[in-house]
């Protein structure tokens, strides 16, 4: 995106002169590349910082810790309902860092395009990434650009840091799991994972099935500012809720209990997988959040979810318990119960 040892920036182009498809040129250093971040990358994201033009942006970090988190995307549709690479590059590190307490400051994007990549679906993609990063506050403000030989990618690879600031007395970290505390879920699950199938598949449902993909250091904030003693969050994507709350048992040393009945899932997605014989259960989400807090936090950490647009659904789905083998049951709708264990292999490859 921002090549080394830009020059001095010039007011982009008010209307693009791209045509055709991304080429070497693109990533040589030359005039192909400049023309391509001034026509299109700076055009659209455009900020203060990032017209600075140096190899690193230099930016002001307010008092506290701060937190970096980096993402690879890797998206098989690049588009999809609900989102796309671009929008999705944002919401995911956005996340990642918020998932910390923190309050994201800052991004970085850096772009592997393949040659011959459409420079439309390009800038489509760039205009969705700006309109993302705008509507959650947070710039992006430096990155880079590389071009492989056609065959050598697939179209478009996107990685993107996060950088925010925690601030004095909020400690959220996996280790702070504890026997006796609630596990809270923001919303209904599997939607993104769905989505990017039915698009991959080709499959019709009779109701559209959307990605959630959203930036959720909002809804985090109001959640910390009403609980500050919040122990975990966590953003269950790859591998779904299971993985992650697996990950959670094993960091801490403890066991989990879930209620089936009480984990929301939308009908259109329960149906989708029946169909096509997934679990829910492990299907990647990209708008949803897991918080453990202590027993007595619960109700009101709920209404504040229920009371934001990205939490309305939220509900309380187990406890923490107290387990040497770390491991995460589920009483089911019948009155059995099961292990919800790690997934054995990919259940779906190039969700995120």
């Amino acid at each position: 995106m921002i090549a080394p040892k830009m020059t001095k920036h010039k007011a982009p182009a008010k209307t693009s002169t791209l045509r055709g498809t991304v080429n070497m040129t693109h990533g040589g250093g030359g005039r192909g590349m400049a023309e391509l971040i001034d026509n299109l990358f700076l055009r659209h994201l455009d900020n203060a910082l990032l017209r600075q033009g140096h190899d690193a942006a230099l930016c002001a970090v307010p008092p506290g810790r701060l937190a970096i988190s980096t993402d690879g995307h890797v998206i098989s549709p690049l588009f999809f309902p609900g989102g796309d690479i671009g929008s999705l590059a944002v919401h995911g590190t956005l996340n990642d860092v918020a998932m910390a307490g923190a309050k994201p400051l800052y991004l970085t994007a850096g772009f592997i395009l393949e040659e011959g990549f459409p420079l439309a679906d390009l800038e489509r993609i760039v205009i969705s990434m700006a309109a993302a990063a705008r509507e959650a506050g947070v710039p992006v403000v430096t990155g880079d650009t590389k071009v492989v030989e056609k065959g050598n990618g697939d179209g478009v690879f996107i990685t993107t840091t996060g950088i925010g600031v925690v601030p004095e007395g909020v400690e959220i970290s996996a280790q702070r799991a504890r026997p006796g505390q609630a596990i809270l879920l923001s919303g209904s699950i599997g939607d993104h994972g769905i989505a990017i199938l039915s698009q991959r598949e080709n499959l019709a449902f009779d109701t559209e099935i959307r990605s959630d993909s959203a930036a959720l250091h909002g809804l985090v904030a109001e959640m910390v500012a009403a609980v500050p003693e919040i122990a975990v969050l966590r953003d269950p994507t790859r591998g779904g809720l299971a993985a992650t709350l697996n990950e959670i048992a094993r960091q801490a040393g403890v066991g989990m209990v879930l209620e089936e009945e009480a984990i929301p899932v939308k009908p259109e997605v329960t149906a989708a997988c029946e169909l096509l014989g997934l679990d829910p259960l492990y299907v990647a989400n990209e708008g949803k959040l897991i918080c453990l807090c202590d027993a007595e936090d619960a109700g009101r950490l709920l209404e504040v979810l229920r009371a934001h647009p990205l939490g309305r659904e939220a509900a309380l789905i187990g406890q923490v318990t107290e387990d040497p083998h770390a491991m995460v049951q589920m009483r089911t709708s019948f009155g059995g119960g099961r292990v919800v264990d790690w997934l054995a292999g990919e259940q779906l490859p190039r969700i995120c």
